[in-house]
């Protein structure tokens, strides 16, 4: 779930192709990501971490399980990178921020070190007490996640799956504010990441359009997809 550097990934996946039971838990886990997109993050009770704390302190630890020493001759280890079902869920779980973000799949990130840095801006943003996910499908096909932080006006776009245009158009991106009033916040001509840093705490909407380029200093409403933010 592009969650490894480069020489990792190989080792794992040349490990997958020898081993039934990670694949399956692998395939379980993209099962996962994709149901995740649906999901509905809910706050713990305020009491939830003191009560914890409270069962900890009160529970007496096991002592350690000694057992009589044997001696037992083994065979030459075998320089193998290995993986268990906890390498497995900690590999799955920066992937697993991303598919929550509007159920956009996460393997079409590969491989790349901006790619890794995205990824991890948009889990910092997702843990942030306020943010919120809208997603909604475009008018001239394919669909857009927005994950955003009032507080830290901020915004990341995901886009999935857009149409691939002429040489001469662009995808253009719009902010509405409560005047709606549309303000240019970036373009692009293919699917990805589109991080967005000010002027998004005051905004009510996001818009994406289809413009000449290099943009337009206003959208072009005939193509206009609107997404509420509210």
């Amino acid at each position: 779930m592009n969650a490894l550097p480069e020489d990792e990934r190989i080792n794992f996946e040349e490990h997958l192709a020898d081993c039934q039971s990670c694949s399956a838990e692998v395939a379980e886990l993209r099962e996962a990501a994709n149901k995740l997109g649906t999901a509905v993050a809910t706050q713990p009770p305020p009491a939830l971490k003191a009560r914890v704390l409270a069962e900890i302190a009160g529970t007496r630890q096991l002592p350690p399980l000694v057992r009589p020493e044997v001696q037992v001759e083994l065979p030459a280890p075998v320089r193998r990178k290995s993986f268990n079902r906890r390498s497995l869920f900690s590999l799955a779980a920066a992937g697993l921020l991303v598919a929550g973000a509007g159920g956009i799949a996460v393997d079409q990130y590969r491989d790349s070190s901006r790619e890794h840095q995205q990824n991890q801006q948009l889990a910092a943003l997702l843990a942030e007490p306020d943010a919120k996910t809208v997603r909604g499908n475009l008018k001239d096909g394919g669909q857009a996640a927005v994950v955003m932080s009032p507080s830290k006006d901020t915004a990341i776009v995901l886009l999935n799956n857009l149409p691939k245009l002429p040489s001469n158009k662009t995808y253009q991106l719009w902010l509405s504010d409560k005047s709606q009033v549309m303000h240019s916040v970036g373009v692009t001509t293919s699917d990805g990441p589109q991080v967005i840093r000010g002027g998004v705490a005051d905004k009510i909407a996001f818009g994406l359009t289809i413009e000449n380029k290099p943009g337009a200093t206003e959208p072009t409403l005939t193509t206009a997809s609107v997404i509420p933010m509210t």
